[in-house]
């Protein structure tokens, strides 16, 4: 049996093709610069500029499992051969380590380690390399070095159309690196902040109050002398224990409104802090930032924001806890039919309600007076009162409790992606009994609701902590799947 170290050594050997190439390509690039030199072919043709690939090989003869594993992922299902290409394997370590000693541990796979025919394209190397263009076009760079090629950038494998024949090479993971390093190109734009700070658990919101809820509890946190967190990554700053004396008003005045999704890293060792995305309102922007911070492979995503209640026993503060989705937002309509059900995974939900005890401080049959379960729309009109006849029909026939314009979209993502999900929604509102967001009644909702809602989701995600292998329920895989989770 292959000690973690060889695992280790592996891994080892993924960085070191990668920055080879991307060494190999920042000097090509500098080169071609200063004087026109054009990059070798013969050296291209070797895989100067490429990508590691990382293969696995599952033998008939390889010894069984007695029992076959219980976890979702980390799993081989029939013997072959499986490969992928693997970006910014450094950022990858600890992910790539725990994969592969499963698959070790408990397959006895053979791994390799090799160039790919996938070669890096060239901006994603210039940052922080000193590289200046000058007035080169991306046109003129793009004649003589690897560029984005979106025919090489796709869902297909996620989706379940890029799965090959058993007597082929099969993926290995749901993101080869072209598609990887898109997105964490992608991930740094929409955010503003370094990929390297994003944390396993996510949560989303929609609206940018809770934003400066949890700037206040980070901050806290890192002034405890017991703080588990290191450090705090917002969009354009990094703050450390001891640079917090004006953090709350630097940040608020910072440089967030630069970015379409400004993402905040409460930062802890392994990545095991807390990351919050204003998403902004709308179901694009829920399938964007997810398209992108799914191939981290983060451990959870939970929507923790406002919704339209629409019972009228619902009041407003009042919490909704998703158990079923309309998916109304049509986004992913083509990859995801609406007729595919997105189900409620039974530990996020359990830790849901159970973190909702704990922070209010009730007891079930309270809190149950004023925290909802049930059907959540998502809609993709804002405006979906003009239509109320169509619209209060179709809340009837959904029997649904509450209206959004994003958790549909960022469940049905976890789905697509592997990743689990959550929601837990505070109504912000009655729409259909009369009860709209006034300025006065709005200001004292705000004060109430805030504070208690983000800190039932933060204290989800300490519950979930303690889930493990068992939070990625099997629900969420296919049953001819990737190995890697």
């Amino acid at each position: 049996m292959a000690k973690k170290q060889s695992v280790e050594a592996i891994v080892d050997q993924l960085c070191a093709i990668f920055d080879e190439s991307v060494a190999n390509l920042r000097k090509a690039l500098a080169l071609y610069i200063e004087n026109g030199t054009r990059p070798d072919p013969k050296a291209r043709a070797k895989g100067c500029f490429a990508y590691p690939e990382l293969r696995i090989d599952y033998h008939p003869t390889a010894p069984q499992p007695e029992l076959s594993p219980t976890r979702a992922f980390a799993r081989l299902n029939e013997p072959g051969s499986y490969a992928s290409t693997i970006a910014r394997p450094e950022l990858f370590r600890e992910y790539l380590t725990v994969q592969l000693q499963h698959l070790i541990d408990d397959y006895g796979v053979q791994i390799s380690v090799g160039r790919s025919a996938s070669e890096i394209p060239y901006p994603y190397v210039i940052d922080e390399s000193g590289i200046e263009l000058g007035n080169i076009s991306t046109t003129e760079l793009s004649r003589w070095f690897p560029a984005n090629e979106l025919v090489a950038i796709g869902d297909e494998v996620a989706d379940g159309l890029g799965l090959q024949k058993s007597s082929e090479t099969r993926p290995l993971a749901l993101f080869d690196a072209p598609r990887t390093d898109f997105s964490l190109a992608r991930l740094k734009h929409y955010t503003g902040t370094p990929v390297e700070h994003f944390q396993h658990w996510v949560l989303f919101t929609n609206y940018v109050r809770y934003v400066d809820e949890f700037v206040g509890f980070a901050i806290d946190a890192l002034r405890r002398k017991d703080s588990p967190y290191l450090g705090f990554s917002v969009p354009g700053a990094f703050y450390e224990r001891g640079q917090l004396e004006n953090a709350e008003a630097e940040i608020a005045a910072g440089r967030w409104r630069r970015h379409q999704m400004p993402a905040y890293h409460l930062m802890a060792e392994n990545g095991d802090g807390i990351t919050l995305v204003n998403i902004g309102v709308g179901p694009s922007n829920a399938k964007t930032i997810c398209d992108h911070i799914a191939v981290l492979r983060p451990e959870v995503w939970l929507m923790i924001g406002h919704c339209g209640g629409l019972r009228p026993s619902q009041t407003i503060g009042d919490y909704v806890l998703a158990h079923a989705y309309l998916r109304d937002d049509h986004l992913l309509d083509d990859v995801l039919p609406p007729e595919i059900p997105v189900p409620a995974i039974a530990e996020v939900q359990r830790a849901l309600f159970e973190a909702a005890m704990k922070v209010t401080g009730e007891d079930e049959d309270d809190l149950k007076r004023r925290l909802r379960t049930g059907t959540v729309v998502t809609t993709d009109d804002r405006n979906w009162e003009l239509r109320y006849t169509a619209s209060s029909m179709r809340f009837n026939q959904s029997r649904a409790v509450a209206i959004d314009m994003e958790s549909a979209t960022v469940a049905a993502q976890g789905y697509r992606f592997r990743v689990p999900y959550g929601t837990l929604l505070c109504v912000s509102d009655k729409p259909l009994h009369g009860e709209l967001k006034l300025p006065g009644q709005a200001n004292a909702f705000y004060e109430r609701a805030i504070s208690q809602h983000l800190r039932i989701g933060i204290e989800t995600l300490t519950l979930l902590k303690r889930e493990g292998d068992d939070l990625h329920s099997r629900k969420l895989r296919s049953f001819d799947e990737p190995p890697l989770r």
